[in-house]
């Protein structure tokens, strides 16, 4: 699912509630990371969802991973939405770019390491289904679906 693939500018996976958005501004990876918690966490006091601190964790990871990227590639974060259904997590980022996420190489040309790229991948690793949308304004929207359990 984490080849290149765009889908229509929808918004919303089937079944799921509303996201929640982040309010106005840059999204930093830190208050990413935060908002998933907030989100779980508030699922899990009221039953809704198991407290799963490893599903917690991989969750905070692909937020923090589509933020990082969306700031670093995408011109900025200009959306940040979380919502939890029974199971899983969906983290919406979106950005001014309309260039889709690639996976490069970890070696150069040269044959010399990368320190970055790395972050596409894991989201691709730890998420369920990602979807990347078009979107009617511009740029683009990356939904990323991980288990809570």
């Amino acid at each position: 699912m984490c080849e290149e693939h765009r889908t229509p500018p929808t918004g919303d996976f089937p079944g799921a509630g509303p996201p929640v958005p982040h309010g106005p501004g840059p999204c930093k990876p830190a208050e990413a990371r935060r908002e998933v918690e907030r989100a779980v966490a508030a699922c899990c006091r009221t039953g809704h969802a198991p407290c799963d601190a490893h599903a917690l964790a991989d969750a905070q990871l692909v937020a923090s991973e589509l933020t990082t990227n969306a700031i670093l590639h995408g011109g900025g974060v200009t959306d940040f939405r979380v919502d939890v259904d029974g199971c899983g997590v969906r983290v919406c980022v979106s950005d001014r770019s309309g260039r889709l996420p690639v996976t490069r190489p970890p070696v150069d040309p040269r044959g010399r390491h990368r320190l970055n790229g790395r972050g596409w991948p894991i989201v691709c690793r730890l998420a369920r289904e990602v979807r990347v949308s078009d979107l009617p304004s511009g740029g683009k929207c990356i939904t990323a679906v991980v288990p809570l359990y």
